[in-house]
Order: C-alpha cells, then sequence, then structure tokens
C-alpha cells in the first residue's frame, strides 16, 4: 500500500489543488524538491499531500455529504411538521451545535438506509444495471484506494452526482407526496410531535421505547425484508413486460430468445454465455458498453459484474419511460407509507385514547404492527391452506399453545420485570433529583415502565456480556430455546421469579424500615420523610460500596493464590511453603528442598 502511494506521487494528475492554501503549498514545495532532485523531501511531501487530500475527502464523505442530506430532509418536510425556516434559524441560534448533531445523524440513517436498499436492488436486477453506484458488496472497492488514485476532478463530479441523486430521491419520497396529501386530505397534516404532557420523562421514554424496542424489532424480522424484495421484484418483472426490458433490467432469458441489439460489455462474451472472467479487459465501446467501461475504469482487469443483454427498438424512449415509471412508484409509496400506518393507528389509538393527540411516532408504531402482523397472518396461511384443513388445525392449535406461553412470558418478563425496575429507578434516582422534601411525589406506572423497559435492555447486554453467573445462564438458555421450543417452567422459576423476588425485595425492604421501624425511633416527621427519601439511593451507594470492596477482596485472594502458586507450586504439591512458621522453625527436617 505504501508502495502504491510513492508511485502515484510522481503521477502529475495527483497534483491538483484540494485546498487553496495547503495543497497548494505543498504542490510548490514538492515542484521545488523536485527541481533541486531532493527526492526524500520529494517523497515526504507528496505523502503529507496523500494524507491531507484523504483527510478532506473523508470530511467530505462522512461529514458534510450526510449533514447536507439532512438539512434537505429537513427543509423539504417542513410543512409535513407545520413548521417554518424561520423556527429552523430560531432553534439553529439556539443550539447551533445540537441542530448540526441531529441533521448529520438523520443524513447518516437516510444514507443507510439508501445504500442498503440498494444492495438489496442489486440482488434483483441484471448485474450492470446499476453502474453508475458504487457497489459495496465488490470484493475490490477500496475507497481508501479510490480517494488516493483518482484526481479531484473526478471525486467532485462523483460527489455532485450523488447529491443530485440523494436530493432528487428527497424530492420524491417527501417533498411530492406531501403536497398531494395536503391536497387529497387538508386535515390530514401536519404531524402532531409536540411534547406536550406533564410528566418529567413522559414523551422522551416512550420516544426512546419505540426507537430503541419498538423499530428495531420490527425492522430486524427477516420477512419484512423477504416482502420488500419479492415487491421490487414484482415491480421490475411487471415494468419489464409492459417496456419490453426484461433482458436489460433481469437478464434472466436468453439473448437469443429476444430481438435487437446485443450489447456486451466485453468483445469475448457470447449470446447466452457468461460474462468472462475478470482478465479480459477489451472493451467493446462501439456497441455501447460505455456503462461497463464505466465501471472498468478502477479495475484495469476489465468490468466487474457485467451481464450482455438486448436493446429492443426505441431503447432510449423506453428508458425515458422507465425512469418516469421509477419516479410515480418512489412518489405513490411514499404517499402510502405517510398516510396508511399513521391513519390505521391514530384510529387505532382513538379507541383508546379518545380525542387526545398522541405523538405520531406512537401511532406510526401501532400502524405498522398492525400491518406487519396482518401479512404475516396472510403470509401464513397461504402456507397452511395448500397442506390441507387437518394440518391447518393442528398448526393452529399448537400456535395457540405457543401463543399462550408468549402471553405469560410477556406479562411476567415485558410487564411486570419492566414496571419494577422503572419504579426502583425513580426512587432510586428521580425522587430524590427533582422532588423537594416538602412535596409528594407522584408516580406514572405508564412512564416507569417505558423506561424500564429500557434500562431491562441495557441491563441485558450488560449481562450477557458479563462473566457466567445465573442470569446470565438462564437468559443464554432462553435465547437458545427460542420461542417455538419454550420451557415455561425454565423461564418462570429459574428467570422470571428470582429477577421479581430481588426486585420486590429491593423496594420493600427500605420501605418497611422507614415505614415500619424509624416512627418507633421518636425521630420526628421531619427525619421519618428525609429518611424515606434517601433511603433507597443510600442503600444503593451502600451495595455498590459493598460490592466493590467484596470484589477487589476476592481479586486480591486470586493475586495471593496466584503469586503462591507461582512460587511454590510444583506439580499438585507445595513445597518450600508452611504457613506456621514456627512450625517450620520447629521441624527443619521436614522441608523438602528440590
Amino acid at each position: 500500500m505504501v508502495l502504491e502511494i510513492l508511485l502515484e506521487i510522481e503521477r502529475p494528475d495527483l497534483h491538483l489543488p484540494v485546498t487553496p492554501g495547503v495543497t497548494n503549498s505543498l504542490t510548490s514545495l514538492q515542484t521545488m524538491a523536485s527541481f533541486l532532485d531532493f527526492q526524500r523531501a520529494k517523497r515526504v511531501l507528496g505523502i503529507c499531500y496523500v494524507v491531507v487530500k484523504v483527510s478532506l475527502l473523508v470530511v467530505l464523505e462522512i461529514g458534510v455529504f450526510p449533514l447536507v442530506c439532512g438539512w434537505w430532509l429537513d427543509i423539504c418536510s417542513l410543512s409535513m411538521f407545520d413548521a417554518t425556516l424561520k423556527d429552523r434559524e430560531t432553534s439553529f441560534r439556539a443550539a447551533p451545535g445540537t441542530a448540526m448533531f441531529l441533521h448529520w445523524l438523520v443524513g447518516m440513517v437516510y444514507v443507510f438506509y439508501f445504500a442498503s436498499f440498494i444492495l438489496l436492488l442489486r440482488e434483483v436486477v441484471r448485474p450492470g444495471v446499476l453502474w453508475f453506484l458504487r457497489n459495496l458488496n465488490d470484493p475490490d472497492f477500496n475507497p481508501v484506494q479510490e480517494m488516493i488514485h483518482l484526481p479531484i476532478h473526478r471525486h467532485a463530479r462523483r460527489f455532485l452526482l450523488s447529491v443530485v441523486v440523494f436530493g432528487t430521491t428527497v424530492l420524491l419520497m417527501l417533498y411530492i407526496p406531501i403536497q398531494v396529501i395536503k391536497w387529497a386530505f387538508p386535515t390530514f397534516l401536519p404531524y402532531h410531535v409536540m411534547l406536550s404532557s406533564d410528566a418529567p420523562v413522559s414523551e422522551l421514554s416512550l420516544e426512546l421505547l419505540l426507537l430503541q424496542v419498538v423499530l428495531p424489532a420490527l425492522l430486524e424480522q427477516g420477512h419484512t425484508r423477504h416482502w420488500l424484495k419479492s415487491m421490487v421484484r414484482v415491480w421490475t418483472v411487471g415494468t419489464a413486460w409492459i417496456l419490453n426490458l426484461r433482458s436489460y433490467l433481469l437478464g434472466d432469458v436468453p439473448v437469443e430468445d429476444v430481438e435487437g441489439v446485443l450489447i456486451r460489455g466485453e468483445d469475448n462474451v457470447q449470446p447466452g454465455n457468461n460474462p468472462a472472467p475478470a482478465g479480459a479487459n477489451n472493451i467493446d465501446l462501439q456497441d455501447g458498453g460505455l456503462h461497463a467501461a464505466h465501471q472498468a475504469i478502477l479495475q484495469q482487469a476489465g468490468p466487474i459484474g457485467f451481464q450482455p443483454y438486448k436493446r429492443p427498438r426505441w431503447f432510449a424512449f423506453r428508458l425515458v419511460l422507465l425512469v418516469f415509471l421509477m419516479c410515480e412508484t418512489l412518489a405513490f409509496t411514499s404517499f402510502v407509507g405517510l398516510t396508511l400506518p399513521v391513519g390505521l393507528g391514530r384510529a387505532m389509538m382513538s379507541v383508546w385514547m379518545g380525542e387526545a393527540k398522541v405523538h405520531e411516532l406512537y401511532t406510526a408504531a401501532c400502524g405498522l404492527y398492525t400491518l406487519w402482523l396482518v401479512c404475516r397472518i396472510l403470509s401464513v396461511m397461504f402456507a397452511w391452506v395448500p397442506q390441507g384443513w387437518t394440518t391447518v388445525g393442528r398448526k393452529v392449535s399448537e400456535w395457540s399453545m405457543m401463543a399462550i406461553k408468549t402471553i405469560v412470558l410477556a406479562v411476567l418478563l415485558l410487564g411486570v420485570v419492566p414496571l419494577l425496575l422503572g419504579l426502583l429507578f425513580e426512587l432510586v434516582v428521580v425522587v430524590p433529583l427533582r422532588v423537594p422534601l416538602d412535596q409528594s411525589p407522584l408516580f406514572f406506572p405508564w412512564q416507569d415502565w417505558a423506561l424500564g423497559v429500557l434500562h431491562a435492555k441495557i441491563i441485558c447486554a450488560m449481562a450477557m456480556m458479563g462473566p457466567q453467573w445465573w442470569l446470565k445462564r438462564a437468559m443464554e438458555q432462553v435465547y437458545q430455546d427460542g420461542i417455538r421450543n419454550m420451557n415455561l417452567h425454565l423461564v418462570v422459576f429459574d428467570l422470571a421469579l428470582p429477577v421479581i423476588t430481588c426486585l420486590l425485595f429491593c423496594l420493600c425492604i427500605p420501605y418497611l424500615v422507614a415505614v415500619g421501624v424509624v416512627p418507633h425511633l421518636g425521630l420526628g416527621a421531619d427525619v421519618e420523610v428525609q429518611v424515606l427519601r434517601r433511603i433507597y439511593p443510600s442503600l444503593l451507594v451502600l451495595v455498590l460500596v459493598s460490592g466493590l470492596f467484596t470484589f477487589q477482596a476476592r481479586q486480591f485472594k486470586r493475586l495471593y493464590e496466584h503469586i503462591k502458586n507461582d512460587k511454590y507450586l510444583v506439580g499438585q504439591r507445595l513445597v518450600n511453603y508452611d504457613k506456621n512458621k514456627r512450625s517450620r522453625e520447629s521441624t527443619p527436617q521436614q522441608r523438602v528442598v528440590h
């Protein structure tokens, strides 16, 4: 890699200005070193230029580009939240660092999911269709090497192309659907996303719950990706049939059976055969293989992942229609995604919450899970019905028993445990910090449960990363069994009951001491209130300090045993070691010397 860098330094096309200051100075100094034949200084200055160039390109790709995408997403979605540019300017002036970070984070998430969709799309379409987008799964793809080898104008052109593609996608999937929604359903927008509850951690805790628990569980479902891939393939097949572009889009038909002009990425690719290996580098530019040549710019061995196809008549017009259909599909899909889950969630929430306004994150999550559940049930029924109604009845009975076990497990592990954990956290942390001694604390069970879910997730992750103990062993056993092979007895008696007992012990014992013992000591009402408020954090500190001392004592004991064994243990027998010095001095003849 260093040799390639040093060789690349000798190329004149590398020395293009990245910034008008540093790189011009480096280029001038290197030119002077070349003129004076200072080879070592020339190489050092060339390496400095490469470091500056790669650093600036990394900042551009990872910092500036996601930030631009985040701000563009915000601007295109202002009407969806009934906001204006003036509001964004005010929030930016109030907290510029937070605003920049949040927009960068949103842009990074958008870029990540866009790249994930492109990877999914590559699994459906013909290799070579997406020649203008980099293939992240290509084993020869090396972004750092590209940053070093390609000149600056190539990087600038690629950056502008990415901005155009991503910006146009945001327009198609946000701005246009929002305008259509405002025209078709005037009362549907804006989304209600304001924090309006009086509880100190109400909305924030539920938003964290949705973002950390609900939505990841939905997105990690393997069926969701399979359904998305199936829908993309159905759309691609239908569009290819309408426009007669199946050979170009899918490439799953022999080129002999398709009328048109054969387009080959390499000269030695014959109709109906697979592309030649990567050693062939003759690009057929005359037949229009420019996209294959574009892919082969950095790979001198030739284009990678290109499959020949045949062009029908009016090919350019058909491509224009393909792009138009793609834009229409993106806009319609976004329109459905912005209206159907939220509308369904609002209808379901209105049954429970009435006319109260609910945060749209909750309605969207409720609608998404309902749609996912309906699709899952339909897919399962379509898979079971061909096997006969006897099989369907047996499967229904098995899944009913599994549902009962899951409900019992959910009530204990997702209901009782998070509630107790959230209540304990509020008594230990929230109440001593937020509630004065002359005021009575108010408890919100729903908010305590939401915080408990988040804390339970963190504790589970820490327990799984820690050493072997009873909680980790029980959790690993439950994870290995899964839902289908769930051992309800193991879950209840080895996991749920011990955890619930421990939490109840932590909640009840301090309360009994503060309410049942302290009043009999005659210390006064003020002292009783102070003890009741401070006993939970005090006991937590006591437990932590005791645990720390116990841990350190065990570590010192292990260290002592390790030193003793290293110094005196030979095989399985201690030699030249005796605890009682007097006994050792009185009986020196019993000492065994080796």
